[in-house]
């Protein structure tokens, strides 16, 4: 393809796009620029695996830290595994081009997006929305599309569309919106406690803004003469859909009047598949079903699914009634419980229906904070969540392996549910990690973490301004008939047309994220689903508060205790000594574990309360200011002919000359003195270079009396 550069302005902002610069090799490679951040999103698609029945979407987002003028800091100096931001970018990127890929595509699709610079104001993001969009239709790529993402921020009670790093960390909301022609296909937030009505007027400005992206990328491809690729759906086999229609709408439609629990639910759709299965085989050889079984054995599973999904669909919209019984609003059986296991500093259990969250609170210190290698300005994190799904929490056998792309995602979802409400760290200087283990899921299993996370953060003490409930919306869109669901379980979200998850606490909403499988909704349609979760958030907060109405007021045995205080940054360097040879042995001496920042502010941490205030003292005496006058109780640590050196403050030696040792005198100072006796000094004078000049003369006996008693009191306590 022939080179190509347009540019948009777009809200005061400049994108420049080029294709066929880069990549020629890629089905399509769209380079996009705006100030010093540049993206290269490519697309390339071939022909597929045979006997797939999903589409074979890949999106990679690949990220380079020379792209920041960085050397990775691992060993090997070389990107590794993808960091967990990398991840996330990578779902948002998928999340609004998969709708939009016809169900039937079996070709390979890949997109790949490489930022290759990036400056310190622009998040790279939304920017590779854009270039997927045009690449997978530069590639002859069947979809949908074009498709296009903006983020929205609130600083000072403005909506900023596109925001810096900077107005992201100074306002109230994160807010992603991508959308079509159609209507908004995704939402990813986090806000602070946001009114609902402020997330809603956010979500339509963006959509707004969207319409400029989509206008442009037509006019780029009208440029180019690049029509959209159909692909048409596929025939099913008519003999064999008369055959199941025939013999399954029916029971299935019995069986889902039952209200049944999902297991039993399952097992007996299960066992109406299967006796389908063995008529089919069992008709005689040449029969039409016989054959089109034989050919393709998957073919009755789809077209039996697909009448489940329709009736399920349709008793929901017609009747009002969901699989299980429920109304259109109403939430499974809750329960809640904290304090469960006896070592760990928090833990809470939450269960809503026959989804189970086990969530643990563990408090660290601020060395524990996790250090990001990635191209985000933030350089640390002190709140972590990570959410395990094993196999046996749906019934099922598979080895265990490291988080997939799904884990991190939901365990990001309920991190960022979770952050508006902790307290800052100037207040609570811990390091909080929560780990979230599904114990059962069926459906929302990420709300149930944002659920059990809160359950466990005020298991352990953590003084969390809020609670915070979260619950998954769904949606089942019948022509112009609408229904929104509340708390949908598993076989809702795999059938329905949405899965909407909405946290916060009663003020407002912490974290939203929205995904779509049709082509778009309304903005009126996520105003009925958040009014809707509103209640279902309240039925939720409820019965955990019923349980533990606010944080515990003291910390578990097991937690580490921290002391917080602040030195002059100067004395940083005292602090640690040459080689880190102070803090060594203040940590050897005491048990406990100091933190510095570059600010002054120390963190000392120990199991016992005491042993960091032993450490706290030492870091005091250290940093001390010696004045002129001043009495101490020192160790005299060496002699020589002249006089004696005495270590009267931990790091802080002076000299006591031969002629200030007693008021007669002295011949030798080994007459007076020998290494290791405590002796009462004063301060005597200190020189221009910091030398300090040590006296035993002029000390009131009182004084040296109380000097020594409340430094035995000291070494007793």
């Amino acid at each position: 393809m022939a080179e190509y550069s347009r540019s948009i302005s777009f809200y005061g902002r400049e994108i420049d796009i080029t294709i066929g610069l880069l990549a020629p090799q890629a089905g399509a490679g769209v380079l996009l620029r705006t100030g010093d951040t540049s993206v290269l999103v490519t697309a390339t698609t071939q022909a597929g695996r045979p006997g797939i029945d999903f589409v074979p979407l890949l999106v990679d987002y690949e990220e380079k830290l020379y792209a920041a003028g960085r050397i990775p800091g691992s060993f090997m100096r070389r990107e590794g595994r993808p960091p967990e931001r990398a991840t996330l970018i990578s779902r948002l990127i998928d999340r609004p081009i998969r709708p939009l890929l016809p169900d039937w595509l079996r070709d390979d699709v890949q997109i790949v997006a490489t930022p290759l610079s990036v400056d310190e104001n622009t998040p790279p993001d939304v920017m590779c929305i854009l270039g997927a969009s045009l690449a997978l239709r530069l590639a002859g790529v069947p979809f949908d599309g074009p498709v296009a993402a903006v983020r929205v921020g609130l600083v000072d009670d403005e909506f900023i569309l596109n925001p810096t790093y900077t107005e992201i960390e100074a306002g109230e909301l994160d807010l992603v919106v991508a959308g079509c022609a159609d209507g908004i296909i995704m939402v990813e937030a986090g806000a602070n406690q946001l009114p609902e009505k402020d997330v809603l007027e956010a979500i339509e400005f963006g959509f707004e803004a969207i319409q400029e992206l989509l206008t442009a990328q037509a006019e780029i491809f009208k440029d180019l003469g690049v029509e959209p690729v159909i692909l048409p759906e596929p025939e099913t086999n008519p003999a064999l859909v008369a055959f199941v229609t025939e013999h399954a709408q029916a029971p299935i439609k019995e069986i889902l009047k039952q209200f049944l629990p999902k297991v039993e639910l399952d097992q007996k759709l299960d066992e109406v598949k299967a006796a389908l299965a063995v008529q089919a085989a069992e008709r005689p050889e040449g029969d039409p079903v016989r054959m089109a079984h034989d050919d393709d054995p998957k073919l009755l599973s789809v077209i039996f699914k697909s009448l489940v999904k329709q009736r399920m669909r349709l008793q929901i919209v017609e009747d009002g009634v969901r699989v299980d019984g429920r109304k259109l609003d109403e939430v499974r059986p809750l329960s809640s419980r904290v304090g469960l296991l006896p070592r760990v500093h928090g833990s809470g259990l939450f269960n809503r229906g026959l989804t189970q969250v086990l969530s643990i609170a563990t408090l660290g210190t601020p060395g524990d904070a996790q250090e990001m290698d990635d191209l985000h300005p933030e350089s640390k994190k002190r709140y972590l969540h990570h959410y395990n799904f094993p196999a046996f929490s749906v019934g099922e056998t598979r080895p265990a392996r490291s988080p997939g792309r799904r884990e991190i995602g939901h365990g990001a979802l309920a991190e960022r549910a979770l952050i508006p409400v902790l307290p800052p760290k100037e207040e609570f200087a811990y390091v909080i990690r929560v780990v979230s283990e599904v114990l059962s899921s069926n459906g929302s299993t990420s709300m149930g973490s944002v659920c059990g996370s809160t359950l466990a953060l005020m298991d352990a003490g953590v003084p969390i301004k809020a609670p915070v409930s979260g619950v998954a919306m769904g949606l089942i869109k019948e022509g112009d008939q609408i229904r929104i669901l509340t708390d949908i379980q598993g076989i809702e979200d795999f059938l329905g047309d949405m899965d909407f998850k909405v946290a916060g606490t009663e003020q407002g909403i912490t974290a939203l994220q929205m995904d779509m499988k049709i082509t778009g909704i309304t903005v009126q349609t996520i105003q009925d689903a958040v009014t809707q979760a509103r209640a279902g958030r309240a039925l939720i907060m409820k019965s955990m508060t019923d349980v533990i109405p606010e944080p515990r007021v003291r910390l578990a045995e097991s937690a580490p205790r921290l002391l917080t205080f602040k030195v002059n940054p100067e004395d940083i360097g005292k602090i640690i000594g040459p080689g880190g040879k102070m803090i060594r042995s203040i940590t050897e001496a005491t048990g406990a574990k100091v933190d510095i920042a570059d600010d002054g502010v120390v963190t000392v941490a120990s199991n016992q309360g005491t042993q960091a205030e032993q450490a706290q003292k030492m870091i005091e005496d250290l940093t001390r200011r010696v004045e002129e006058g001043q009495v101490y109780l020192g160790k005299v640590t060496r002699i020589i002919p002249i006089g004696a050196f005495v270590e009267f403050l931990p790091g802080k030696e002076g000299m006591v000359h031969i002629s200030q040792l007693a008021d007669y005198r002295v011949g030798k100072v080994e007459d007076e003195l020998t290494v290791g006796d405590e002796v009462v000094i004063k301060i005597r004078s200190i020189d221009n270079k910091g030398r300090v000049n040590l006296t035993r003369l002029g000390i009131d006996p009182e004084q040296a009396s109380e000097v020594r008693e409340q430094m035995l009191a000291e070494v007793e306590s």
